[in-house]
């Protein structure tokens, strides 16, 4: 493939003169006529023989030593803040020097090389070459950008001296008329001799003066000229600094446009009395050995390397020339680099080249999460500095602190911003943030789990007798009425496999824990009975479970009853979007019956089926989580809780963080009240040993530090309690202004008192409902556990009613109210309580007032008496009249006033009533604007009570 190369671009890249190269080509006898003709590969292969040939090639090959260059230099700039930095700048630098036949006479040695010459080393390529040549150009505009930063504050500081000249001949303009002012000035006051006087010491204070001003802009000159001076050295430096960068890169071009293979010959190692401050001798061909010692120097034709014109670093160190090191070598350590005796940067301190280094630090903000509490060294670590430097700052705004102290998140975002780092609150209540390596870790295989099937429907349905059926136990006959109080969870082994039920109540208090079943469930089984139909706790039971977006499989219950009628059961189910198989949709019905037994096998059959299309799984050998289902707080064993485990094993003696609660496994138990040792997915157990008790429809989980468990715990609760507080104070403010204008309001206040803490929330939602704008509900305290003394002091203070729920007040409670009428009240079934709290706030309820017409009078007559004054004689035309009566006047069947009587007169005796066809005297209270003819209606009020 043939070049396209002009004679042109060939000249300037061997930086030559394009007719030298014309001559050249024309001597090789390559016959090029002007710049523009293409040389070809053949053309300058023949132009390098002729250019070998003429320059001795033949000869030997030529050597070469390549010198290493470091230096440093230092040059200050202005950041972006306007602060001065200083910027290391490190040049490196190579030279090779060539010792051609044409510079010295050849000697014997050439010819008989000794048996221990030294191997040739292996050519540099062009790659090496082109890399030197870039790293020269670089040096190059290094260089030439120092000397335009030079120039340009050498123009500035010209035009500063300009206008520092300005000022000067300004102010010495000011000074001359001053001084003219102050001659004028004598003239006119050359009446008096004293005047005079006065007048020439004025003249010399301000010649004085003028003379110091002209000193100092003397001085001030002479300074900028010495600056000046300077700088213009430093230009002068810069510039042959530059022109020796430019010659380096004239000679790596030429060495570039030498021929390919060029052989360089080892250095050899110096002799021992040329170790000392003087020459570095070359070898004398690039395959000859070191000279012997004591030998002369090489005189005519000889060339020698002055150590000045090296790099200072080599000067005084003879070991430093023994070993010249390369680009890519950085085994030398790095030292201190400062001015050497003769002022020139770069001169390197050898004697403390490896110690006294110290590595340059930069400031790097950080992001410090900082936790509701941290000690001391906690937040150091954190913001990787040490302790003493934290306890430094807390000194210096005002605390005395030791490293293990804790501080409050506050005090510690303090402490950070003021450090310069910054400060992010950490997310206590997200276990994620505390529980990530844990999640991470658990690398456990998912493996397949029994299905959580819920059981909802309508009260008196029949949901527990068909669990009763399943588990051949009476779980119905040990509720309050028949009735589930709270939430049941067991599980079932079938021969396809296990099952875990969890039976809700039905009563329409118990809306939470039907949502909080469905939330927890993987299929839902609702029941319908056949005799009853779809009822309002079905309907909402179906809200629910699409809520959750669970699959629905319906049990049509009694169906062995005469009055059932399973085509009306699936008819207003379908009403309600729930449509079964054969009608194309996706739930299946069954009809059985908890007497009988009937389609009991066919049910689990289809749930079964439901848990093998959804292909539940979860991880067994992992850390457990789950669901609170019901909690409450025993006497002998305190906070107990059942729990669902969904992924992972629980054991005892996990550490467990339950909601606003902690605390580790003491004991477990399932749901027949044997002790078990672990529970894995879908099992429900009851655990013992947290701290507190939890809330119904909490999420627990295993955590493996239970400091860090109760820390979340304590802050989880921190925050519930701020935020309904908060809450709180919005209520207040915005039904302040309603309750104001709309009069007072009465409240009722109660403490309630459960057994389990779903049965408590269900029993306070229910008596809150009964809330209206007249009579109120307010729940002082609710909680779980026995009524205890601590509970009658509440009820004391508050004028609260107390309500046991399945639970009894213990004998000092009992002693304590009765001393000071406290009224409590036990209850068993959530109907009774509702039912008597209504009553109880009926009676709180203002009376209602209704018009009771009794009669009607004519007035015949008036009487005015100065005493007395105005009396109406009036004949009773329907009805009667009663002292305690109230009137409205009409006058032409317009109503006028409305009041009450005052005194009824029968001729001059008072008396209680008068009947229809009698006179009477009638004085009206407070009114006396009466005529003849005017008609008086008489009516009472009576007041009606009032119900809920």
């Amino acid at each position: 493939m043939t070049s396209t190369t002009t004679v042109a671009e060939l000249a300037a890249e061997l930086n030559k003169p394009t007719a030298v190269l014309l001559e050249q080509l024309s001597a090789a006898g390559v016959r090029k006529n002007a710049g523009s003709d293409p040389v070809s590969e053949t053309d300058k292969q023949s132009l390098l023989n002729y250019l070998k040939a003429s320059h001795g090639s033949a000869a030997p090959e030529r050597r070469k030593i390549t010198l290493t260059k470091k230096s440093t230099t230092e040059i200050k700039q202005a950041d972006a803040t306007g602060r001065a930095r200083t910027i290391q700048v490190e040049v490196r630098k190579k030279r090779t020097f060539i010792k051609r036949e044409d510079e010295a006479p050849a000697t014997p040695a050439v010819e008989q090389a000794p048996q221990d010459a030294a191997p040739a080393a292996p050519v540099i390529d062009a790659a090496e070459l082109a890399r030197r040549e870039e790293e020269a150009r670089r040096q190059a505009e290094l260089l030439r950008r120092q000397e335009e930063e030079l120039a340009q504050k050498r123009r500035e500081r010209e035009a500063e001296e300009a206008r520092q000249a300005q000022e000067r001949a300004r102010q010495e303009a000011e000074a001359a008329a001053e001084a003219e002012r102050a001659r004028a000035e004598q003239a006119k006051t050359e009446q008096s001799a004293a005047e005079q006087a006065g007048q020439a010491e004025q003249e010399a204070k301000a010649k004085a003066a003028a003379e110091q001003r002209a000193a100092a802009a003397k001085a001030e000159a002479d300074h900028h000229a010495e600056a000046k001076r300077q700088e213009e050295q430093r230009a002068r430096d810069l510039e042959e600094r530059r022109r020796k960068a430019e010659a380096e890169a004239a000679s790596i071009r030429a060495m570039m446009a030498a021929p390919a293979r060029t052989l360089v010959a080892k250095k050899p190692e110096p002799p021992a009395d040329a170790k000392t401050k003087g020459t570095l001798h070359k070898p004398a061909t690039g395959a000859a050995t070191a000279k012997p010692a004591g030998a002369p120097a090489a005189t005519t034709g000889k060339k020698e390397v002055k150590s000045e014109n090296l790099s200072s670093t080599w000067k005084d160190d003879a070991a430093k020339k023994k070993e010249i090191k390369t680009r890519g070598d950085t085994s030398s350590g790095r030292g201190n680099w400062r001015a050497g005796p003769k002022g020139r940067r770069g001169d390197r301190d050898s004697r403390d080249s490896a110690s006294a280094f110290v590595a340059p630090t930069e400031f790097k903000q950080v992001e410090v999460h900082v936790p509701e509490t941290i000690t001391v060294a906690e937040l150091a670590h954190k913001m990787a500095v040490k302790s003493s430097e934290v306890i430094k700052q807390l000194m210096k705004l005002g605390q005395m602190v030791t490293i293990n102290q804790s501080l409050d998140q506050d005090t510690a975002m303090i402490v950070v911003e003021e450090m310069g780092h910054k400060a992010v609150q950490a997310a206590l209540d997200d276990p994620e943030a505390f529980t990530e390596e844990e999640v991470q870790g658990q690398q456990a295989e998912a493996l397949p789990r029994a299905p959580v099937v819920t059981v909802m429907g309508h009260v008196d349905h029949g949901k527990t007798s068909l669990l009763d059926y399943i588990r051949r136990t009476k779980v119905a006959a040990g509720e309050a009425g028949g009735i589930t109080q709270h939430i049941g969870a067991y599980h079932v082994d079938t021969p396809r496999g296990t099952v875990t039920f969890l039976d809700t109540p039905g009563h329409e208090a118990f809306t939470a824990m039907r949502a909080r079943g469905a939330q927890a469930t993987d299929i839902v089984i609702l029941v319908c009975a056949a005799d009853d139909g779809v009822m309002p706790q079905t309907k909402e039971a179906i809200r629910h479970a699409k809520a959750a977006q669970v699959p629905i499989v319906v049990a049509i219950t009694k169906a062995d009853k005469p009055e059932a009628n399973i085509e009306r059961v699936k008819s207003e189910l379908v009403a309600e979007e729930v449509v079964p198989e054969e009608f194309g949709g996706e739930s299946p019905f069954v009809a059985v019956s908890a007497k009988t037994g009937q389609g009991i096998d066919d049910l689990l059959e289809q749930v079964l089926l439901q848990a093998e299309v959804l292909e539940l799984k979860a991880p067994v050998d992992a850390m457990a989580k789950g669901l609170v289902i019901e909690a409450r707080l025993d006497k002998g064993r305190g906070a107990v809780a059942t729990v669902l485990v969904q992924s992972g094993t629980l054991k005892v003696g996990d550490v467990v963080l339950a909601g606003q609660t902690s605390g580790r496994v003491r004991a477990m138990l399932d749901e027949d009240g044997r002790n078990a040792k672990d529970a894995g997915p879908s099992i429900p157990v009851e655990i013992q040993g947290l701290a507190e008790v939890p809330q119904a429809g909490d999420e627990f989980m295993v955590l493996a530090d239970e400091r860090r468990a109760r820390e979340i715990a304590t802050y989880r609760a921190g925050k519930y309690r701020s935020t309904k507080l908060a809450k709180q104070q919005a209520a207040k403010l915005e039904n302040m202004f309603a309750e104001m204008s709309a009069g007072e309001v009465k409240t009722l206040p109660i403490i309630i008192k459960a057994d389990m803490q779903g049965s408590q929330e269900a029993l306070s939602a229910s008596l809150l409902k009964l809330s209206t704008d007249e009579v109120k509900v307010q729940l002082v305290y609710t909680g779980v556990g026995g009524i205890s003394e601590s509970d009658v002091n509440l009820a004391i203070a508050s004028h609260a009613i107390v309500i046991g729920f399945n639970v009894r007040a213990d004998a000092g409670a009992r002693k304590l109210a009765e001393g000071n009428d406290v009224d409590i009240r036990y209850y068993n079934i959530i109907y009774d309580a509702v039912d008597e709290l209504k009553a109880a706030m009926s009676g709180m309820l203002a009376p209602e007032k209704r018009e009771e017409d009794i009669g009607t009078a004519e007035i015949r007559t008036v009487f005015v008496a100065s005493k007395i004054g105005t009396v109406a004689g009036c004949m009773v035309t329907s009805g009667q009249v009663t002292r305690n009566a109230h009137f409205r006047l009409l006058r032409d069947n317009v109503v006028i006033y409305t009041g009450e009587v005052e005194s009824l007169k029968r001729m001059k005796d008072d008396v209680r009533e008068v009947k229809e066809g009698f006179e009477c005297g009638i004085k009206l209270k407070n009114y006396n604007d009466i005529k003849e003819g005017d008609q008086l209606e008489f009516f009472e009020i009576k007041e009606i009570a009032r119900t809920l």
